[in-house]
């Protein structure tokens, strides 16, 4: 009998971004946003790299109809280009109104979803599309129609 090869372990997500201005996408990850700093990378030709700690990492993996329902439930429009990134914080609020200070653009301000959370949408540093999320209420489970226990929004 041959044995079953091991299956595969992701152990860990990290979201790679180009940033054309390094220090302003740091300020506001990092500073405004409240990212701890792992490590920092400095190499010949300034080249620099800052990786942050984001807390657990999921990936949502959304079909279009699914995305569209976002967008209408915390925007009114369409607005999400194919990748966004969402940061799950204590108090949307307060976080949100931290990083317009901070240089980022609202898109739509914290909104109640179907789904009980408050979410707002802001267009951020490094070209990041972002939904900042604080949970409202206890999730028992998957909804019909509604993103999974595990996700974002």
């Amino acid at each position: 009998m041959v044995a079953e090869p091991p299956v595969p372990v992701v152990r860990q997500l990290r979201l790679v971004v180009e940033a054309d201005d390094h220090e302003a996408a740091v300020a506001f990850f990092r500073d405004a946003l409240g990212l701890p700093e792992e490590a920092e990378f400095v190499s010949d030709g300034d080249a620099r790299v800052m990786i942050l700690q984001a807390g657990r990492a999921t990936l949502e993996l959304a079909n279009p109809a699914q995305k569209r329902l976002i967008d209408e439930v915390e925007v009114g429009r369409q607005v999400a280009p194919r990748i966004r990134v969402a940061f799950e914080v204590d108090d949307a609020e307060a976080t949100t109104a931290r990083l317009v200070a901070a240089g980022a653009s609202e898109v739509a301000p914290p909104t109640r979803t179907p789904w009980d959370s408050l979410n707002s949408r802001l267009d951020a540093p490094a070209g990041l599309h972002i939904t900042v999320f604080q949970e409202l209420g206890a999730r028992t489970g998957p909804q019909q129609g509604m993103p999974g226990r595990d996700s974002d929004d």
